[in-house]
């Protein structure tokens, strides 16, 4: 969940939300040693006279501007490939869930179950209960079980969509007349919110979305409840 004044990203909830953050730091040092680097140069040729500004050319400092950051592209290139490979890689899932895009609610079908669907609507601010989040919320939450492959199938019913979880690493495209797919694990229980990521019209901000994340027993207590009152 986000804060006020948050500076980093949000707690990892998923394997690869912890390989992207680390990636994230990776990066962030490369770039912050190479700033300082360039700051470091540029403040001794103004400040010292013994640079000489009048060098035409040089092959070894050539050589050496061409190999280093060479060197450093493939650092960032190779764990970024093995991070993409990861997000695309969808292997076995234990349960597959269709995520359908309107204007402006997100509606769920557990493929697995015969009749398990329901639509999502933001939870007005007259009806949250305290400890609730505002513009969060949602009236039915979307619940798998934790620790098990999941796979979601994303689709819109009318206009561009985004299905996105940050806490989760997710982030997929609903396109009308295309069907999407991602897949997460979750690490542990809990409640994790997102909205849709791509701006869909004058509603956009109140499409929530909201993960519930439990223990496989209780999942199947849940879907069975779900199943009575449908």
């Amino acid at each position: 969940m986000a804060h006020p004044s948050q500076l980093g990203f949000q707690d990892a909830a998923s394997p690869v939300m912890e390989e992207l953050i680390h990636f994230h730091d990776h990066t962030l040092m490369i770039v912050f040693l190479i700033s300082t680097l360039i700051l470091y140069i540029i403040s001794a040729m103004v400040t010292t006279k013994l640079t000489n500004k009048y060098i035409l050319d040089s092959q070894e400092i050539e050589i050496v501007w061409t190999i280093l950051p060479a060197i450093i592209l493939i650092m960032i290139a190779l764990p970024s490939l093995r991070i993409l490979y990861l997000m695309d890689e969808i292997n076995d899932p234990h349960l597959t869930i269709k995520a359908m895009g309107h204007q402006w609610y997100w509606s769920y079908e557990y493929t697995d179950y015969e009749d398990l669907t329901f639509d999502s609507y933001m939870t007005p601010t007259q009806d949250l209960t305290p400890g609730q989040f505002r513009l969060l919320e949602t009236d039915h939450r979307m619940v798998v079980p934790m620790e098990s492959p999941i796979r979601v199938l994303v689709s819109a019913e009318d206009v561009l969509h985004s299905w996105a979880v940050p806490a989760l690493g997710v982030k997929m495209d609903a396109v009308p007349g295309r069907l999407n797919q991602t897949a997460f694990i979750v690490s542990r229980p809990g409640v994790y919110y997102g909205q849709c990521s791509e701006i869909c019209g004058a509603n956009h901000s109140f499409m929530p979305i909201v993960v519930e994340a439990v223990p496989l027993e209780h999942f199947e207590t849940w879907s069975s409840s779900m199943l009575e009152e449908i």
